[in-house]
């Protein structure tokens, strides 16, 4: 392998209903990027959560899950001195001097595996364990974003044991508390999966139980009818920049999974069509979303604009979004003026930087 480029170990698939974006996601930024700078490490996760090592990665494919058998196994140590997988059959160690996680939802995007590369003491892009932790629960980010002023919509969080227990009691407080339609999701998911719009009172129960099958956790959400949905991209650590926002006409009844990576037929306005004083609020609540998550590298911002009022609701961060060609995320920033390529370049050279400014940090007291 050649030493003299920065050998970046791409991670994607894992144990996620997001399984297959992250294939997609991964493929898409290993095809982009500089291979004259840079040096992949393709590193896939199965869903039994497997390491692999894949050495070719044209066998990934959008409706297959990763095979134990794409490649040989390894393991990732949390020892400080390492920096690197080792190959398990030979004990063979390949260095890692950046990781750059693609792994979309449950452990990859929560904080579980920043952990894991924290105690490894290896570079990563993104959000940090408190970050994507908080990031990936939808019920402790809005109690952030609460706290910091931000506007959300009317919600509930009921917990699947209490569904389950008491559906009546739990229909009854939720009805009582907001008007219909509402928006039930899993608290820790993304990619819209286990997200249902209700719009009766007997939609309720199918709604509930279907978002109960993927977290002890769910939110009930009041639907802001009539408005714009909009998506920023953040870039950035401690000083991060905002794009151009855009605009999502989905071809579904919202913006659900099949809308965002399967119909292909959902409409991106980028920019959106909106007042610049609109467009302003939108990058300054964008900003105060990011920083009251201690987000770092990346996140993509969700909000609802009303088109009577232009009223601002954020509905949620994503810290560690989609990366595929037809994503969000890279299409802002290119429309920025930031291309997909220097992109993948500037959210490495973030995750170093954050790295080397955490090696100020003492970890020992002599007193």
């Amino acid at each position: 392998m050649d030493r003299q480029k920065l050998r970046v170990g791409v991670l994607f698939g894992g144990r996620s209903c997001e399984h297959q974006v992250s294939l997609m996601s991964a493929r898409s930024v290993m095809d982009a990027i500089d291979q004259h700078r840079f040096e992949i490490v393709p590193i896939g996760i199965t869903q039994d959560g497997h390491w692999v090592h894949v050495a070719d990665t044209t066998g990934l494919t959008d409706d297959q899950p990763l095979s134990a058998q794409a490649g040989q196994a390894v393991s990732l140590s949390p020892e400080p001195g390492v920096q690197g997988v080792r190959l398990i059959s030979t004990d063979t160690l390949i260095p890692l001097d950046v990781v750059f996680p693609l792994i979309h939802g449950t452990y990859g995007e929560d904080g579980t595996l920043q952990g894991l590369l924290e105690l490894a003491d290896i570079p990563y892009v993104g959000a940090g364990v408190l970050g994507s932790a908080v990031g990936m629960d939808k019920a402790m980010m809005k109690a952030l974003f609460a706290h910091a002023g931000l506007p959300q919509a009317p919600y509930r969080v009921v917990l699947r044991r209490d569904w389950q227990n008491n559906p009546h009691a739990v229909q009854t407080l939720c009805e009582q508390a907001l008007n219909y339609p509402l928006f039930i999701k899993p608290a820790n998911l993304g990619s819209s999966v286990g997200i249902s719009k209700v719009n009766r009172g007997d939609e309720f129960t199918a709604a509930m139980d279907q978002a109960a099958q993927y977290d002890r956790k769910l939110i009930v959400e009041q639907s802001i009818e009539n408005a714009h949905e909009i998506e920023i991209s953040v870039l950035g650590n401690d000083q991060p920049q905002v794009s151009v926002p855009g605009e999502i006409i989905p071809c579904h009844a919202f913006y659900d999974y099949a809308a965002k990576y399967l119909a292909g037929e959902s409409k991106l306005l980028i920019p959106a069509p909106l007042p610049e004083s609109v467009i302003s609020r939108l990058q300054d609540h964008a900003l105060r979303a990011f920083q009251a998550l201690d987000g770092a590298g990346l996140a993509r911002i969700d909000c609802l604009v009303t088109r009577s009022e232009h009223e601002i609701f954020l509905i949620e961060a994503n810290t560690l979004p989609g990366f595929t060609a037809i994503s969000m995320y890279p299409k802002l920033w290119a429309a920025s003026g930031l291309a997909y390529t220097p992109l993948i370049e500037r959210l490495i050279e973030l995750a170093l930087e954050r790295h080397q400014e955490k090696q100020h940090n003492q970890t020992r007291f002599l007193p």
